[in-house]
C-alpha cells in the first residue's frame, strides 16, 4: 500500500491538484493517508469506556455505532436515540473524526460504505444543523454539493457518496446503513 500513498501524491502533485484543495481536504487526505489507506490496515478508535457500550467506539468525546439495517433518515435518528442516554446520528466537526467513522464504516461494511450522519438542512434554507444540536462547525462536501440535484426534497447528509469520507445531500426518505453517537458525559449523568 505504500505503493499505492506514493502514486496518489504523485498524481496529486504532478497534476497540480493539491494547489486547489482546500485546508480540509488536505486535513482529510492527509488523515487517510495516515490512517485508513490501507483499508485493512486502519486502526478503530478505542472501545468506548461505558459499561453496557463496549461494542461502541470512542470518537472524540463521543462513543459511536454502525448500524448496518438501512433505516430513512428519521427512522435512524429515533433509532439512535433509543440506543443509548443522549443517542443522535453522529456529528462529525473535523478530519479526525471523519477518518474514525470511515475506519468504522470500512472495517465493519467495506461493500456499502454510504452512511446517513446527523446533519440536515433546515427547511431548505441552505443552512445545516446536526440532530444532537452541537455547532455546524466544519463540513468537506462532496464537489457539488449540496445540490438538490434529484429533487429538492435534498435535505438529509449522507457520508461516501461518490468521495470516500465526503458529504453528500440525500433524499431523507432513503434508506441507509448509518451511525449512532452519544457524548460519555451524558451517558454518566443519565445513568
Amino acid at each position: 500500500m505504500e505503493s499505492f500513498s506514493f502514486l496518489l501524491i504523485t498524481l496529486l502533485f504532478g497534476s497540480g491538484s493539491f494547489l486547489t484543495m482546500e485546508r480540509g481536504d488536505v486535513e482529510l487526505l492527509f488523515h487517510l493517508l495516515k490512517y485508513v489507506i490501507p483499508s485493512s490496515g486502519c486502526i478503530l478508535p478505542k472501545a468506548c469506556p461505558m459499561t453496557g457500550y463496549e461494542d461502541w467506539y470512542r470518537v472524540g468525546s463521543r462513543c459511536v455505532k454502525y448500524f448496518s439495517n438501512p433505516l430513512n433518515f428519521t427512522a435512524a435518528e429515533f433509532s439512535c436515540r433509543s440506543k443509548a442516554p443522549g443517542g443522535h446520528l453522529v456529528s462529525v466537526h473535523n478530519s479526525k473524526a471523519i477518518g474514525d467513522v470511515l475506519c468504522i464504516v470500512i472495517k465493519l461494511n467495506p461493500g456499502n460504505l454510504r452512511i446517513w450522519i446527523g446533519g440536515f438542512e433546515l427547511f431548505q434554507s441552505g443552512q445545516f444543523i446536526w440532530t444532537d444540536g452541537s455547532s455546524w462547525n466544519y463540513q468537506i462536501w462532496t464537489p457539488g454539493e449540496p445540490n438538490h440535484i434529484f429533487s429538492y426534497r435534498e435535505d438529509c447528509v449522507e457520508m461516501n457518496w461518490n468521495h470516500v469520507g465526503k458529504w453528500n445531500d440525500d433524499a431523507c426518505y432513503v434508506k441507509k446503513n448509518y451511525m449512532c453517537a452519544f457524548k460519555v458525559m451524558t451517558a454518566l449523568i443519565q445513568t
